[in-house]
């Protein structure tokens, strides 16, 4: 594998999983117990950080189905707001965007990693990302987010991504299988698929972050509205911790539990 560097912090090649706490700045998210109000960003990353989050995904722009668009404009000042309020915290953080525009206005602030949905797949932002020398978390993507059905799609497209990221100079890479309901093809059953084989996106040779945390296809088999995922997301992660490296969470101190006893229970002491 090759391990990964975020400020600091080794990710993947045996180093323990990481938790990222997920900064929710889009009144439109799925899940509206998420969002965070400007007024509130700081002390709700140390919070998370102190619940046991290793970082922070910051992000301004909901992508879930139905969701209500914003213009790039827009998403720019509330995650540069967002932002403001973090700058010399010492709290490491990622942003969550895949704007070209938005990311250079992120990098005029302390962040510490890239979380692009894109994949990578627009030239502009991996040269922008390339040239600031930061991790980059990208998603499986072949042309828009999320647009793979099944695992074998999915694997290339990983693939695909691994290779934009080098053609781009890019040398600290997590990718992720892009787990949830992108694009209106996607059915929930893909996204079991996904999880079943969720060991396979190791096979490119990168960490990997799993990113289900109270996402639709829990819900559906559950029947519980996004309020309501808590158990399932936690029992879902638990099952599929052996296979990541990296998990981006809504519920910290939750999560954060539940890794410790996964743990617990694998080191046998």
């Amino acid at each position: 594998m090759h391990p990964c560097t975020v400020n600091g912090m080794a990710i993947g090649g045996g180093a323990p999983v990481r938790l990222m706490g997920v900064i929710n700045c889009s009144p439109e998210s799925f899940f509206p117990g998420s969002y965070v109000p400007r007024s509130d960003v700081l002390e709700r990353a140390l919070s998370m950080t102190g619940a046991g989050a290793d970082l922070v995904d910051v992000g301004a722009r909901s992508t879930a189905p139905g969701s209500r668009p914003i213009s790039v404009q827009e998403e720019i000042e509330r995650i540069t707001a967002a932002l403001v309020c973090m700058d010399g915290s010492g709290v490491t953080v990622s942003v969550d965007t895949m704007h070209p525009a938005v990311l250079e206005a992120c990098l005029r602030h302390d962040i510490h990693a890239i979380n692009d949905i894109g994949g990578l797949s627009n030239p502009e932002y991996a040269a922008i990302a390339a040239d600031a020398g930061l991790p980059v978390i990208a998603m499986a993507a072949q042309r828009i987010p999320g647009d793979p059905r099944g695992t074998a799609a999915t694997l290339a497209a990983l693939c695909e991504v691994a290779g934009r990221a080098d053609a781009a100079g890019i040398e600290d890479l997590i990718l992720d299988p892009g787990v949830g309901r992108w694009t209106p093809e996607r059915t929930f059953e893909d996204d079991w698929d996904l999880c079943r084989n969720f060991r396979r996106f190791r096979e490119p040779g990168f960490p990997v972050l799993l990113a289900i945390s109270r996402k639709s296809f829990i819900g559906d088999l559950l029947g519980r509205s996004s309020e309501e995922r808590l158990a399932g997301t936690l029992a879902l992660t638990a099952r599929l911790l052996p296979s990541a490296d990296m998990v981006r969470a809504h519920d910290v101190a939750e999560t954060h539990d539940a890794l410790f006893v996964v743990r617990k229970l694998e080191d046998g002491s």
